[in-house]
């Protein structure tokens, strides 16, 4: 039995191997107060959020569509899907409780230990297909629906029948019976487990009636050498029985840990939905497209991270970015441009992973890679200059760029002077450029984002922090030409105005 609930026909991978660059995203991004929100104290929905989010689908589609389906699914029926969680959840527990007993390792300790399983695991089961009977018909996404109809189909009436009559069977109250041969040097071979006879004869017949010719012996009670022969006798009957009892333990065990870990993904994006909605904030589905396009438009999206930090919904914004592959973002300080950055990246991440965007609205092509080159502080170590670090940085980004990754450039190469920063960045970006790489780049470098603004590249969109007229920032982000980045007019107006009466203040 599989769950399939985050591919269509495979399951989740909780061991896959994360991003050689997770750190890095997890740093520039702040995705710690995301995985903290969708997980709620729960450390393995933390893990679960952890490698779901970061690890993706980069490049399958279908994919994408089919978790939000079931996401839909589980957001109209949060508290059905959170009662199956929290059964498989009990399940998991309950196997681990059954004790092994000093003498683990025995045929007859294994057997008995997964009948006790099993038995447990039959009462599970059981509620599920119940679950499934009464409720298949409200979820509507192909991933609900091809579950419930798994359980319906390997879960019949005929299943649960066959199960208890030989559990039942495994319990041996009538004693056990096993048959062997004569192999070589007259030692017993190929001892195998027989199926109790039938139903046994009425008192009187056992009394009463003819006997079969059978030859029987009795252990006496201080017999120590004869005991332990005849245990071993029935271990070497027991053998193949209880190996096998125990893989189909061990196997429907792996059933439930499977939905419990794939559930766990859809209970984090639950937790997470229910926060942002509480504040108030936008959440919506987005519309994902094709790696090789180049499609980027949104409205009122939001830095997820920053609204659950600070427990409200923030400033959102509104871009029309499609057909281009570079965007640059200049304009004031402390004017919500590297809040903007991450809420590109957070949403990008959200919307290949099957999650909903931080947005009224938001769509974006699939990239194959999400990097992150942001600026960083000086080395503690002195082993090497700023700018030595950002170029060896960028490097290894460049050593994993795939044909259609995302870049997120914030204040790169500003370690240096504005003449020789902007130069190395115009050549790198350029050069990426040309190769389909889309590129988000929030930078200081007046000198670069002006020489890329007068080259009137059909496939740059440029991108400034709104500044009013009195120096109050709306924390928006609007199309318009490179604006120069610096303080100096607010500190100008902050130190230097002066009154009606001419004094200054």
């Amino acid at each position: 039995m599989n769950a399939f609930l985050m591919y269509r026909d495979r399951d989740f991978d909780l061991k896959r191997k994360l991003p050689w660059n997770a750190p890095a995203l997890t740093q520039d991004l702040g995705l710690e107060t995301l995985f903290n929100a969708m997980a709620r104290d729960d450390k393995f929905l933390l893990e679960v959020a952890r490698v779901a989010v970061l690890s993706g689908v980069n490049d399958d589609l279908a994919t994408v569509l089919y978790r939000q389906a079931v996401l839909k699914d589980c957001l109209r029926h949060a508290d059905l899907v959170k009662s199956m969680y929290d059964l498989t959840v009990e399940t998991i527990d309950s196997e681990r409780k059954i004790f092994w007993g000093i003498f683990g390792r025995h045929p007859d300790t294994i057997l008995h230990r997964a009948v006790d399983v099993l038995e447990m695991f039959v009462g599970t089961l059981t509620k599920l297909r119940k679950f499934a009977d009464q409720y298949a018909d409200d979820f509507a996404s192909e991933g609900f629906k091809a579950f419930f109809a798994m359980l319906k189909r390997e879960l019949d009436d005929a299943y649960f029948a066959a199960i208890q009559t030989h559990l039942r069977e495994l319990q041996f109250r009538s004693g056990i019976l096993i048959s062997a041969e004569l192999g070589e040097g007259n030692k017993g071979a190929h001892y195998m487990l027989c199926r109790p006879e039938g139903k046994k004869p009425h008192w009187l017949k056992l009394a009463f009636g003819a006997k079969p010719p059978v030859y029987t012996f009795y252990i006496a009670d201080r017999d120590e050498s004869g005991a332990r022969a005849l245990s071993e006798l029935k271990e070497r009957g027991l053998n193949q029985v209880a190996n096998a009892l125990a893989q189909s333990a061990d196997h429907i065990l792996g059933f439930f840990t499977m939905l419990r870990t794939e559930l766990a993904f859809y209970i984090g994006c639950t937790n997470l939905h229910e926060q942002l909605r509480q504040m108030g904030a936008p959440v919506a589905f987005p519309l994902p497209a094709a790696l090789n396009e180049r499609k980027l438009s949104c409205a009122e999206l939001y830095d997820v991270g920053l609204a659950l930090i600070v427990g409200r919904r923030v400033v959102g914004n509104a871009v029309a970015a499609d057909d281009r592959t570079l965007a640059i973002i200049t304009g004031a300080n402390q004017g919500g441009k590297s809040t903007f950055l991450r809420s590109i990246g957070l949403a990008q991440l959200m919307m290949q992973c099957g999650m909903f965007a931080p947005a009224e609205s938001f769509s974006a092509n699939m990239c194959d890679a999400l990097l992150t080159h942001y600026r960083r502080e000086e080395d503690a170590n002195m082993n090497s200059g700023k700018l030595d670090e950002e170029l060896g940085r960028m490097r290894a980004i460049v050593d994993h760029l795939t044909p259609n990754a995302l870049l997120l450039l914030n204040e790169s190469f500003a370690a240096t002077n504005e003449r020789e920063g902007s130069e190395i960045a115009r050549q790198i970006v350029s050069a990426l450029v040309e190769r389909g790489i889309k590129i988000f780049f929030v930078t200081h470098l007046y000198t670069l984002a002006r020489g890329f603004y007068d080259q009137r590249r059909a496939h740059a969109i440029f991108l400034a922090a709104e500044r009013r007229a009195d120096g109050e920032r709306t924390f928006r982000i609007i199309e318009g030409e490179p604006r120069q980045t610096s303080y100096g007019e607010d500190l100008y107006a902050r130190i230097f105005a002066h009154d009606a009466d001419g004094n200054g203040r």
